[in-house]
């Protein structure tokens, strides 16, 4: 690997081996894959609790269904949140274990109304682990580091749209997809971040 694809790949890719956390937050999204990880995890007494979020797309306002396996999540979900909380449900995680909110239309969103939920349940967080797209990971760290800057977070990726950190660079598909998050990265990044990264 070349140094400056594996420069990026080192930046975008952030993968942490899951420890026992007090919860697990489930960044908004269509992949029923990341709330299967995530029942996995609370089914092995990672955590206590999963956060679930995510309302409607902004560019479409609605949710448009399963990315996959739309045979087994076949139902009609107004929000990414009602989608999630049936993966969960369909793998035995009870609903008192569930929290989320079905509001937010985007990442820094999904961040800043999980911390209201945590809030509002009077949930102390030291401890997360945080699931997302592989190529995802940096920007969902920047945001949910932000909206909980006490908390440590430990990403455990999953993969989707076939890119990952070993094979991003080898199709036109995964350039761009991964290059795209890089410029938003920046783009995204505010000073009002880098303030609470230092609280």
């Amino acid at each position: 690997m070349h140094s400056i694809t594996k420069d990026i790949s080192d930046f975008i890719f952030v993968e942490d081996k899951p420890e026992k956390a007090d919860a697990i937050m489930v960044v908004g999204g269509s992949f029923p894959e990341s709330g299967e990880l995530a029942s996995y995890l609370w089914k092995n007494e990672y955590a206590p609790y999963i956060f679930i979020g995510g309302g409607v797309s902004i560019k479409t306002g609605k949710f448009l269904g399963p990315r996959t396996k739309g045979e087994i999540y076949n139902k009609k979900y107004p929000t990414e949140y009602d989608f999630y909380k049936d993966v969960l449900l369909s793998n035995e995680v009870p609903e008192d274990a569930i929290l989320g909110e079905n509001r937010s239309s985007y990442t820094r969103e999904n961040a800043l109304f999980a911390k209201q939920v945590a809030d509002e349940n009077k949930i102390k967080l030291e401890k997360v682990l945080l699931i997302c797209k592989a190529f995802h990971a940096r920007r969902c760290l920047m945001f949910y580091q932000s909206a909980f800057p006490q908390v440590e977070f430990l990403v455990v990726p999953f993969e989707g749209y076939d890119i990952l950190k070993s094979n991003w660079f080898q199709s036109e598909y995964g350039i761009k997809r991964v290059l795209g998050e890089l410029k938003r990265c920046g783009d995204q990044f505010t000073l009002d971040d880098i303030n609470n990264y230092e609280k």
